[in-house]
């Protein structure tokens, strides 16, 4: 899909549109805790909540009793809000995430939020003959690694390459219009796509997270816009006011400027009300 208005905001899951670790949230609410952690001293992490799946089915649990714990998963009404006013205002909305396609479709289907996204680049799932959930890799690092040295991207996904790709297929479908790119994450995996974007682009690190840290270790390192957040509050009204403030940018740069789309008063009144925008954060050592 192509965005309507030629801004690609890329959510993580994890920790940014629901606010908890996925994996741990369905280990910990089934009672498997103790196992997990476990399992994590002796293989990859992907490979443990795969094999934490077997032990679960293997105990009597259920893909259903899985999906009812991911329904209570915490998701702030501000992040949903977002992904709502982003998708009308014509965003092309995409999920980059090293959770997993069951457990992502689980909690965006309960919020009524999967058509919202064009597309879900994750760690595959699927229920094997037996009912167990089986969850593989993005990436079969058991075939080859991927390749990737910054050294912050586990062995199962580079989503710095994801990203590249996203980027590639979206241009392509986009033809000559230029496209603009929002990222938003929050942990160690998310620092390689972070430092992928370009100068027009923006980035919208969780502050006190991971990838806030590794980013503020050398900020001159990031070429794309820095924009932090902390909460779902706070995301939504950055995440919107950088919506707006490119939808301005993009318009003024034609031959004839044409009065800007009525969309914009989708927006909430908070977010509306000071235009222009946020200038990006500097920071220093």
């Amino acid at each position: 899909m192509a965005a309507g208005n030629g801004i690609v905001v890329v959510f993580d899951f994890d920790k940014t549109i629901i606010d908890v670790d996925s994996d741990n949230w369905v280990v910990d609410g089934l009672g498997a805790t103790h196992e997990f952690d476990r399992l994590l001293t002796t293989m990859p992490w992907n490979t443990a909540i795969d094999t934490m799946m077997g032990e679960l089915h293997a105990r009597g649990r259920t893909l259903h009793d899985v999906a009812d714990v991911l329904r209570a998963a915490p998701l702030d009404p501000r992040v949903v809000a977002a992904i709502r006013a982003c998708h009308a205002l014509g965003c092309d909305l995409r999920i980059l995430s090293d959770a997993n396609r069951f457990f992502i479709d689980a909690v965006l289907d309960h919020h009524g939020l999967r058509g919202y996204f064009s597309e879900v680049t994750t760690n595959t799932s699927r229920v094997d003959a037996v009912g167990r959930l089986r969850i593989a890799p993005y990436h079969d690092f058991h075939a080859a690694p991927h390749g990737c040295c910054l050294g912050t991207c586990p062995p199962n996904m580079c989503k710095g390459q994801a990203l590249d790709r996203i980027r590639a297929t979206s241009a392509a479908a986009a033809g000559s219009k230029t496209l603009r790119f929002i990222y938003l994450g929050d942990g160690r995996g998310d620092y390689c796509p972070s430092l992928r974007l370009g100068r027009e682009d923006l980035v919208m690190p969780r502050k006190g997270f991971p990838v806030w840290d590794l980013i503020c270790e050398d900020p001159a390192l990031l070429q794309a816009e820095l924009h932090p957040w902390s909460d779902g509050a706070e995301m939504e009204e950055t995440l919107l006011r950088l919506v707006a403030r490119v939808l301005i940018e993009e318009e003024s740069k034609l031959p004839r400027p044409l009065p800007l789309d009525c969309n914009l008063e989708l927006l909430p009144a908070a977010v509306q009300d000071g235009l222009p925008m946020p200038a990006p954060l500097r920071i220093s050592h």
